[in-house]
């Protein structure tokens, strides 16, 4: 927010079905988890997204969701370490994005496994902050690099004075951490001036772009780049 430049991508699942067209993750995931498909398709994801970045400049890092499922697998520790490795990538420049589930599901096991990658190098981001139940529980067991705020909270900023203040707060207490915090689905330049005010240091959403396939990242860079020198 401070400066005004991309700071990285956070990668998205499509499918591109030849009759549907382009099929919603919230259609396809749900039974992918269901009929035990989600880890292959996570652990492609992992891959693909370091391979994709690795190409991009140095500062740039790359987001990846990973499925509560996954961390019920111990194969995710040497998933990530083989796509590091296979694609070059500096392990801080890949951030992986835990939700409260994944937390909730055997809690001591899941911690470990966070540990080793933290130890990697690898950053982790606690996702959809403030939808759960034990979030702060969680900020003081384990040292997230970064904190996001779901968009429900920034879609309610701008009409709910309560939903402002819980913003600044989530800011302030990221600040005291020592971790960046990040809102998610910012749409428009009220709600983008309003998380400035609120002091959070990263913002995503369709505001300065929407998804794009990897072969587009550079023009999106320069676009935002541009918009950045010329105010």
């Amino acid at each position: 927010v401070a400066s005004g430049r991309v700071q990285g991508f956070e990668a998205l699942a499509r499918w591109h079905h030849p009759v549907r067209g382009i099929v919603a993750p919230s259609v396809f995931i749900p039974p992918a988890e269901q009929r035990g498909l989600i880890g292959a398709i996570g652990d492609w994801a992992i891959r693909a997204a370091t391979q994709a970045a690795s190409a991009w400049p140095a500062g740039l890092s790359v987001a990846v969701n990973v499925s509560p499922m996954q961390f019920a697998s111990p194969r995710l520790v040497e998933v990530v370490g083989e796509a590091l490795g296979e694609s070059g990538l500096a392990p801080h420049r890949l951030e992986l994005e835990v939700t409260e589930s994944a937390l909730l599901a055997e809690s001591e096991p899941v911690q470990a496994m966070l540990h080793r990658l933290k130890a990697m190098g690898v950053r982790i981001a606690l996702d959809d902050f403030g939808t759960g139940y034990s979030a702060l529980a969680y900020l003081r067991s384990f040292p997230f690099d970064k904190i996001k705020i779901d968009q429900s909270f920034v879609r309610a900023m701008a009409g709910d004075a309560g939903t402002g203040a819980i913003v600044r707060a989530i800011s302030a207490l990221g600040r005291d951490l020592g971790m960046r915090v990040a809102a998610e689905g910012v749409e428009t330049e009220a709600q983008l001036a309003l998380l400035r005010q609120a002091a959070c240091t990263d913002v995503q959403g369709f505001l300065f772009s929407q998804p794009v396939p990897e072969a587009e990242v550079a023009g999106v860079i320069a676009r935002i780049e541009g918009l950045r020198v010329a105010a």
